[in-house]
């Protein structure tokens, strides 16, 4: 799923944090267009996901009063009948088979668990920002517009296909009580994390940010 060229669109968006919320469009970038799915990037060095998580702002969570699901519409339509879970079914997957552009099968690498499935039942796309967190993380004081562009971002590393256990393992934890089973992951998962929630000004509890700054630690 990951390539050196994710690097690039990682670094550069933590480089853009005050560019403020995402312009909507659905279609790729150009690095995850290109990405090789399945296949974590070599673990970059820390420093500027370091830097980039001690200028988040450390905040309690807000409270859940109003929120749903439904306050962050999603899948988006992606054109030709196809949602943006299509879209992200495809660009990770490997040999996938296509009704239109409707994804009907194929296989997947999911990075969380180092596992390669091929049922689509055991397959979801996750949300690396889960919502319920962004609610408590300042989504609360967005309009349903703002959430439905973040919820439906493609262009930050915030949609993954990858194994529905692991993804309803974590539903909307943060890395303080939640990281990908497997370790060697958590270098690329916190940078992730970071760059979402650097991009789309969201807080972190001290409690998150501790664990953040751990994970990192795992990094080259």
């Amino acid at each position: 799923m990951r390539t050196p060229v994710r690097l690039i669109g990682t670094l550069a968006a933590l480089l853009v944090f005050a560019a403020g919320c995402n312009d909507g469009t659905l279609t790729p970038s150009t690095a995850d267009a290109s990405s090789s799915p399945g296949k974590l990037k070599p673990p970059a060095a820390a420093g500027d996901a370091t830097a980039a998580l001690a200028a988040l702002t450390i905040a309690d969570q807000h409270p859940m009063t109003g929120y749903s699901r439904d306050r962050f519409p999603h899948w988006r339509s992606a054109g030709k009948g196809c949602d943006v879970r299509d879209v992200i079914l495809k660009r990770d997957g490997t040999d996938v088979k296509l009704s239109g552009c409707n994804v009907t099968g194929g296989s997947w690498k999911s990075w969380y668990d180092e596992k390669t499935y091929t049922a689509l039942s055991q397959v979801d796309i996750d949300h690396m920002v889960p919502l319920a967190n962004a609610w408590r993380a300042g989504a609360d004081k967005w309009d349903d517009q703002k959430r439905g562009d973040f919820a439906n971002d493609q262009t930050r590393p915030q949609l993954f296909a990858v194994s529905a256990s692991a993804n309803r393992s974590k539903g909307d934890q943060d890395p303080s009580t939640w990281k990908p089973p497997a370790k060697s992951a958590w270098c690329q998962y916190a940078q992730d994390w970071i760059t979402v929630k650097t991009y789309w000004k969201l807080s972190v509890t001290a409690a998150e940010k501790d664990a953040l700054t751990d994970m990192l630690g795992t990094c080259a």
